[in-house]
């Protein structure tokens, strides 16, 4: 009899037919602990969810500012419990709805911001001191942050009030989703100035979420995704520090954000050793002291790479498979994707039949009424010490390497990212990895289903609302910060936010700050390989 091939994980893990006791690592005990206590393997609060259900937030923004603020009220009423704000393409690269380099692309994969009034209009009648808002920006995600805070005030809600998160992680921009404007290193700098700022007038705010997620969606494994973003980490923290900043005076704040695809246990070990890994990271390396500090918040996004534009409803399951790792692994924050989303932004009946996938994991699964019902499994214990060593190994790699900046510059991560990515298409074009529907079980009679479409003449209206906002503005007041602005980033020792927020509140918009930027930072040109 032949040989058959040995059975692995999506990340290349050796799975035996059947794993027993004597699979369980011999410090076991010290590295599962108590759920929240060190080394959080099992959960970074006692109750985890006995105590409260994971925050629900959908990942929601398209067309006009109107538009999405619809969209956001007709989450909430069905049970959302958090904010998700998706922009478009203009808006992430630092340009203006009006900019020429814009057209065809205004409010298409997000909602379009270029001014403050934009900003008003999306939270219109949504009160910013009782609802939590993130933000999936990150070369301009100062400016954004700016507009919240300036629209805020105008609701009466001082800033130490506002809860939520900005992404603000410019170096996997460069590894793997590429809205990026500024070269890494004065990037670096806009990153430490937000946390900066942060930690003393927006304390309930997490500056930064250090994102795995598109380096997965890019074609990394689970190992490859945990160490890159930990990299990252470090190198954002070493950020913080060279200001001089105390690690627990800004470390409680930071978050992270994971995907999660479709090898099951593999997912459910990752963020058990990610826990592990982030806690012992903070503590041995940083001297934390706050065990705040050594807790790893992240907020997971089912796979929108895993869908398939063949037999949506197909896509239901999957989401519905990879929430349910998400949620026994023991996340704080969950989107789920809609069935549509691999042919269209989601219609309000996909969205909201991807809500109560998480409502029913949450309700009525009774996954929820122990803390990590998956500790102790011999193959989940295994999976997550194996896990744990393999994203060690590449840091130490990375760091011979002079740090994550480094990385990126030189194309590692770029690299590495590449070649993974090439091995999992030759598995589908081999039928070696099964998408069902797609080169298994396919359905000559699939149907494409009723897709939201963007209104062609909303572009017209939001530059005519664009054009009006700007002929109605003092134009000296706007020149007048925008030279203050200008000063501050020549200058290397000022924290830029305030001058942003000043520049904001002048009516100044999103892309006359980022040129401003721009001339003074230059812009990013990638290092092109093949």
């Amino acid at each position: 009899m032949a040989e058959s091939k040995p059975f692995k994980t999506d990340s290349g893990i050796e799975v035996r037919k059947i794993y027993t006791s004597s699979d369980i690592p011999v410090n076991i005990a010290s590295n599962l602990g108590s759920p929240g206590e060190f080394p959080y393997t099992r959960g970074i609060y006692p109750e985890m969810y006995r105590g409260r259900h994971w925050t629900m937030r959908m990942y929601s923004g398209f067309g006009s500012a109107k538009e999405t603020n619809n969209r956001f009220k007709f989450l909430l009423e069905r049970g959302q419990t958090g904010l998700s704000l998706a922009f478009d393409l203009p808006t992430q690269t630092g340009r203006d709805s009006d900019n020429p380099q814009s057209e065809g692309e205004v409010g298409r994969t997000g909602v379009a911001i270029s001014s403050l009034n934009d900003m008003v209009t999306c939270f219109e009648s949504i009160p910013l001191d009782r609802v939590s808002t993130s933000m999936t920006i990150n070369s301009t995600a100062a400016t954004l942050l700016s507009l919240y805070i300036v629209v805020a005030e105008q609701q009466g809600v001082s800033p130490d009030k506002l809860r939520g998160t900005t992404q603000n992680d410019i170096l996997k921009e460069y590894i793997s989703r590429n809205t990026y404007i500024y070269p890494p290193r004065p990037s670096l700098r806009l990153i430490g100035d937000m946390i900066q700022y942060t930690s003393k007038k927006v304390p309930q705010w997490y500056p930064i979420s250090i994102s795995g997620y598109h380096m997965r969606e890019a074609g990394s494994n689970a190992i490859q995704e945990l160490a890159f973003t930990f990299a990252n980490a470090i190198e954002y923290i070493d950020t913080c520090r060279q200001r001089g900043l105390d690690i627990d005076s800004f470390a409680p704040r930071l978050s992270f954000f994971f995907c999660c695809t479709m090898e099951f246990f593999e997912e459910i070990a990752k963020f058990r050793a990610a826990r592990r890994i982030y806690s012992k990271l903070m503590k041995e390396k940083f001297a934390a002291k706050d065990p705040k500090s050594c807790h790893l918040r992240f907020h997971v996004q089912t796979s929108g790479e895993s869908l398939t534009a063949q037999q949506v409803d197909n896509n239901i399951v999957r989401v519905s498979l990879q929430a349910l790792a998400a949620v026994l692994g023991g996340c704080q924050s969950l989107h789920t994707n809609s069935r549509d989303e691999a042919l269209a932004l989601p219609t309000e009946e996909s969205v909201k039949i991807a809500l109560r996938t998480q409502q029913i994991i949450a309700n009525e699964t009774g996954i929820t009424k122990t803390v990590d019902p998956l500790g102790g499994s011999y193959y989940v214990e295994e999976l997550t010490t194996t896990i744990e060593d393999a994203v060690q190994e590449y840091l130490r790699r990375i760091e011979s390497m002079g740090g994550a900046l480094a990385a990126v510059e030189r194309g590692y991560f770029q690299d590495e990212i590449r070649q993974n990515s090439y091995r999992l298409k030759k598995e589908i074009d081999q039928n070696e990895r099964i998408i069902v529907g797609v080169n298994k079980f396919q359905d000559s009679k699939d149907r494409e289903p009723q897709l939201n479409l963007i209104n062609p003449e909303a572009e017209k209206k939001q530059l005519s609302r664009l054009k009006e906002f700007k002929m109605s503005r003092d134009q000296s007041k706007v020149d007048s910060t925008l030279s203050e602005l200008l000063k501050a980033a020549e200058s290397d020792n000022e924290n830029l936010m305030p001058y942003i927020i000043e520049s904001v509140k002048c009516h100044s918009t999103l892309g006359e700050i980022s040129a401003v930027f721009k001339q003074v930072f230059g812009a990013y040109l990638p290092k092109i390989s093949f």
